[in-house]
């Protein structure tokens, strides 16, 4: 890990369901602006992990924390105003919204304005949504999606809902993001273009990324760290080159893969 403290840490943490443990005993401490790969067979435990950490589920064994602050107990939408946004493995989108409204509905909890501004269409209510719009067009505009701004999402190629996803989260101020398989479905030129994203993005927000992906490829090129998850437990941690070799790896997903 960079030598910053950690901005998303875990503990010790695992999730029980009728008495099997999906996953147990799960550590992470990921640096400001660092990347980190979690790999594994399907069925290991990885979307499992992502749902403990955006309190999707509940941690029956240990703890993990956002700059600190502990985050067991907490709703969904406290667990994204400390500061970690996901994406998933199936496109979430508003399919039948614009491809801007997409995003500006992510600055909602940013809306200072009240019902009576809303309703009656007040002075402050347009300065603040024209506010809006502004920032949403700038984000769009850093992943070439500006001229896109009036199609509705659903009517995007693929690989530009996945960055559509991306830019969603983004406009959500957050700290962490969690990104389960975005290059799921992409052909070759997709991926390339994901890549150049994941990689300006980290640049220009400087925001921690935790990466779920299958395409070993992109997980070799662009992770610093790698974790891999096995029957929900740890089976190794460390660079892609200690990954890549290590033997315990090879015989349970990398030999498969």
């Amino acid at each position: 890990m960079s030598n910053t403290t950690a901005v998303l840490e875990a503990k010790g943490l695992g999730v029980e369901f009728g008495g099997l443990k999906a996953v147990s005993q799960f550590d992470i401490s990921i640096g400001d602006g660092e990347l980190v790969g979690l790999i594994g067979p399907n069925g290991a435990g990885k979307t499992t992990v992502f749902n403990l950490l955006t309190g999707v589920y509940q941690p029956t064994e240990g703890k993990f924390f956002m700059n600190g602050e502990i985050m067991n107990g907490k709703p969904t939408h406290l667990v994204v105003h400390s500061g970690i946004a996901r994406t998933f493995q199936n496109i979430r989108l508003f399919k039948n919204m614009t491809v801007l409204d997409n995003v500006k509905i992510a600055f909602n909890r940013k809306m200072k304005y009240g019902l009576a501004s809303a309703v009656f269409r007040t002075g402050s209510f347009w300065k603040e949504e024209n506010e809006i719009d502004e920032k949403a067009r700038e984000l769009l505009k850093l992943f070439h999606l500006e001229e896109l701004a009036d199609t509705k999402a659903g009517n995007l190629p693929y690989g530009k809902q996945r960055k559509l996803e991306i830019t969603r989260a983004l406009a959500t101020d957050m700290k962490v993001l969690l990104l389960d398989e975005p290059a799921a479905g992409m052909n070759p030129t997709e991926t390339a273009e994901l890549l150049e994203s994941i990689n300006m993005i980290r640049e220009k927000f400087r925001i921690s990324i935790l990466l779920i992906e299958h395409d070993m490829s992109l997980v070799m090129k662009i992770c610093e760290r790698i974790i891999v998850l096995n029957y929900g437990q740890i089976l190794a941690s460390g660079t892609p080159e200690q990954i890549a070799n290590n033997p315990d790896v090879i015989t349970a997903y990398l030999g498969k893969a």
